[in-house]
């Protein structure tokens, strides 16, 4: 095999991508890739999103797009404020060669032009022009049309202008996208029409104007209702009926919210969210917000009015099941910046939105107090969900485990399996590293706990694939301890263990493992957490041993076997208060103090006596109410975009002690 040439690598090998030629070379990075329609029409959106955004802000009334005869140009014209055509005083070029020629160039980075705005990167417009072999802008304004031609990002002629009188603004933007760009440059006229009928449900008294020149089809999107008119419109599309008409809640303080919601026969649950006309099709914390507040709210009403709930317990997805619920918020510019994920803006990342969209849901409860008849027949709804998810817990509760030979040599092997087979008196205890492991084995009941140690800290599965995770050895031993699969193909009835117990250090490092088992189990098999299977233990921090009494729990077990006389202590602290507060409770004198930093450093006995004897033990049962809010803060503190944990060490650090 030959050996591969020694080449010099100098600062003159290092290439600068200029202007929006990071745009041509990338383009992924800015749209939705350019081999899929989305990537595509993801161009007419930006165009059509700065004229919305004119629109939003009292500035236009009407938009106009076109469809060419070719199919593969569009124009989108506003009657707006036109875009800014004189110098600017830095760069020495007009304000319209500039947002179009160059990136993060735009009015909307304070709230000096745009109260609200859905672009807010300055990246839109240029990208477009970027990706385009063709662009032309017109301007109206002064008096005056202004045009300028532009090809892959660069002007092909100067700035033009003509008197025309009248007191005319607005701005037209053609282009055409670039086939060296694009494989496939045809558009969608069914999806352009179908976007700008959802701007103009979003934005009530609007008037979209869509012109499809090869079918000469001409259609006019004008909503009075808004988001109460989209909400009827997508039950009538999917053919879902409601036995109540829809509900809608607007509020307009701190920022405008806007929901529209009813209730259906259906099970699922579906949320539409959107920011600033933008669509969050992966939600977002503000939508987490609207399904928090509509839960508070039911729930709310059902305490007041002392519903009859029979002993059911009603959860969340009880509350939301049947639900159609649209959600739009407009963030003011001057008091919050949408944080969106990535210039697509899937999903919204601010998490301060969350509890004021929650707060505007609170109308909903003096809504249904108002109609109770409506009220009525939703409460009947959520409790007819409840019993059906009581009885299919009941049934899958009915099931007892297999354990046939078959099943046990398929076992992790350092899994120390008890030897009940009854799933209604089994735990099983996670607990973190080898010599934990072994002080667990030793000190457990063996007839109904079994053991299964882990090594360090276990993948982070928040942020990582699914093939990932089902190579991962550690998170595959659980899997099979459990024996009752993950992801959708969980089934209950084959669960081997009544209680899962993740036991780690009383320490950051413990609290972190269990943080990351505890993502795990939300993500991939949150049946045990919806049917209350999934414990976390809390072992003691310290070991209080009074002077003169038993040096250890052994010792005080001996003497108290032996009939010998039992001496005060021990105590088990599980924090520096709590041991502070023992010491002085119970006046002990020089008394010893043992720090347990792991697990492993406990003896048998003492870790029966204080974490795994289910007469002395604390163990608390995890449970998630709100299971989109929990997701939202999983994905804020453990997803692959890092600027929330950004965020919250910056107006964190001042809490955070560092030993230097």
């Amino acid at each position: 095999m030959a050996s591969a040439k020694k080449k010099s690598y100098k600062a003159s090998d290092i290439e600068v991508l200029e202007g929006l030629e990071p745009v041509r070379q990338r383009p992924g990075m800015y749209i939705a890739g350019t081999d899929t329609p989305a990537g595509l029409h993801q161009l007419v959106f930006e165009i059509l999103d700065n004229s919305v955004d004119e629109a939003m802000n009292g500035h236009a009334d009407t938009i106009d797009v076109i469809l060419h005869k070719d199919g593969e140009s569009v124009s989108v014209k506003d009657n707006g404020r036109g875009i800014p055509v004189d110098k600017h005083p830095k760069f020495k070029k007009s304000a319209l060669e500039l947002i179009l020629t160059t990136l993060h160039a735009g009015g909307k980075f304070t709230d000096k032009n745009y109260k609200s705005a859905g672009g807010l990167h300055g990246v839109g417009s240029s990208v477009v022009n970027a990706l385009s072999s063709e662009m032309v802008a017109t301007v109206l304004r002064d008096g005056k049309e202004y045009s300028q031609g532009f090809s892959r990002g660069k002007p092909t002629s100067k700035l033009k202008s003509k008197s025309v009188g009248g007191r005319k603004t607005g701005t037209t933007i053609f282009f055409r996208p670039d086939d060296k760009i694009f494989p496939k440059t045809q558009f969608s006229s069914k999806k352009i029409a179908e976007t700008l009928k959802t701007k103009a449900y979003l934005n009530p008294g609007l008037k979209l104007v869509y012109l499809d020149e090869k079918t000469k089809k001409k259609e006019t999107f004008h909503f009075e209702e808004g988001l109460a008119a989209f909400l009827k419109d997508e039950l009538e599309r999917k053919k879902i009926s409601s036995f109540i008409d829809p509900i809608l809640i607007e509020k307009n303080d701190e920022i405008d919210v806007s929901l529209a919601l009813v209730w259906t026969e259906t099970p699922r649950e579906e949320f539409y969210s959107y920011v600033n006309g933008i669509h969050t099709s992966d939600g977002g914390s503000h939508e987490n917000g609207a399904r928090a507040g509509i839960v508070r709210a039911l729930r709310n009403y059902i305490s007041v009015h002392k519903v009859q709930t029979k002993g059911l317990k009603i959860g969340a997805e009880d509350i939301r099941e049947g639900i159609v619920c649209f959600v739009s918020v407009k963030l003011p510019g001057d008091r919050y910046q949408a944080q969106f994920q990535g210039q697509t803006k899937s999903r919204l990342n601010n998490p301060e939105i969350a509890p004021l969209v929650e707060s505007a849901t609170k109308s909903l409860e003096q809504i249904l107090n108002e109609s109770p008849s409506t009220a009525g027949l939703i409460v009947e709804r959520i409790l007819l969900a409840a019993r059906a998810r009581a009885a299919s817990r009941a049934a899958s509760q009915s099931v007892r485990r297999k354990t046939g030979i078959s099943h046990r040599l398929n076992l992790p092997g350092k899994l120390a399996d008890c030897s009940s087979n009854k799933p209604g008196e089994t735990e099983l205890f996670i607990v973190e590293g080898d010599s934990a492991g072994g002080s667990a084995k030793q000190g457990r009941d063996r007839k109904c706990q079994a053991v299964l140690p882990l090594r360090g800290k276990v993948l982070n599965t928040i942020a990582s694939p699914k093939k990932k995770i089902t190579e991962n050895k550690e998170l595959s031993n659980i899997i099979s301890a459990l024996g009752c699969g993950a992801g959708e193909e969980i089934r209950l009835d084959k669960l081997r263990y009544g209680k899962v117990i993740i036991l780690t250090d009383a320490d950051a490092d413990g609290m972190h493992i269990a943080t990351l088992l505890l993502a795990f189990f939300f993500k991939h098999m949150k049946a045990l957490i919806d049917e209350g299977c999934l414990y976390i233990g809390k072992p003691p921090l310290f070991g209080v041993f009074p002077k003169g009494g038993a040096k250890s729990q052994e010792d005080a077990s001996a003497k108290k076997k032996s009939g010998g006389r039992k001496k005060k202590g021990p105590f088990w602290a599980y924090s520096d208060d709590e041991l502070e507060k023992i010491i002085k409770k119970e006046k002990l004198n020089q008394p010893r103090i043992v720090r347990y930093k792991g697990l492993g450093e406990m003896n048998p006995g003492t870790l029966w006596d204080t974490t795994l004897d289910p007469e002395n033990r604390t163990i608390l049962r995890v449970s998630a109410d709100d299971e989109a809010l929990v997701m939202d803060h999983l994905q804020s503190l453990m997803g692959s975009d890092p600027s929330t944990r950004y965020q919250l060490i910056q107006d964190n650090a001042e809490l955070i002690e560092v030993d230097v």
